[in-house]
């Protein structure tokens, strides 16, 4: 499992697209979003680059954890 942190997130509608982001490459991804922690946890198929720049095309900054 991947641990990434990702600042900007403050909603439901941040859990939900970052999750539909990373899952649009991995349908079968395990996607949890801990927004007071600013933690997105992944357990997925695609690398570290690729659920970075999921993250980021949705506008949040994003970095191993």
């Amino acid at each position: 499992m991947q641990v990434l942190k990702v600042s900007g997130m403050s909603c439901g509608h941040c859990v939900r697209a970052i999750t539909q982001a990373v899952q649009a490459g991995d349908p079968a991804a395990e996607v949890q979003v801990d927004l007071g922690a600013g933690e997105v946890r992944v357990a997925s198929l695609l690398d570290l680059d690729q659920l970075l720049a999921a993250i980021r095309e949705e506008g949040y900054a994003a970095e191993p954890a």
